[in-house]
């Protein structure tokens, strides 16, 4: 099976506001940039988005190891937030409904198709890949000439 490593990283001017995904994908030489914009969104929708269009463009099942500075889309994975979640219906702890739940469901269904593991990084350090998806995600919000946050 090849394994392919992923960075993402998702950007909002406003939260909500409009909003920037991107990935970068690799397997071995090859180098894959993907970004998109969405005109009304929250931080982390584009967070989720990015990891979701990452596992979307592979054409067969792999080993994906997924680097994002998300707490809350790493968080959610790595301590089972979500397996909780779809067994109480998809409620919180505090019985609210859980907050993007099409995203969640789009995503464990991607997630089906192959191996994958996320990897929690520090955000707007001194991770080249990382910064880079940051580069691309508010590149997106920019050049609609919205200004930063």
């Amino acid at each position: 099976m090849k394994e392919i490593t992923v960075y993402t990283d998702g950007a909002c001017s406003g939260n909500p506001g409009p909003g920037g995904w991107a990935c970068v994908l690799m397997y071995g030489e090859h180098i894959r940039e993907l970004s998109g914009y969405e005109p009304i969104t929250t931080n982390n929708r584009m967070e989720m988005l990015a990891a979701i269009k990452a596992l979307q463009c592979l054409k067969e099942t792999c080993i994906v190891k997924i680097h994002s500075d998300s707490a809350y889309l790493c968080n959610a994975i790595n301590q089972r937030w979500i397996n909780k979640w779809q067994l109480n219906g998809w409620l919180t702890s505090t019985k609210q409904p859980v907050e993007n739940k099409d995203l969640w469901m789009t995503l464990l269904k991607e997630m089906n198709q192959h191996h994958v593991s996320f990897i929690k990084v520090k955000g707007h350090a001194d991770n080249h890949w990382n910064n880079r998806c940051d580069e691309l995600a508010t590149g997106q919000v920019k050049s609609r000439g919205i200004p930063e946050d």
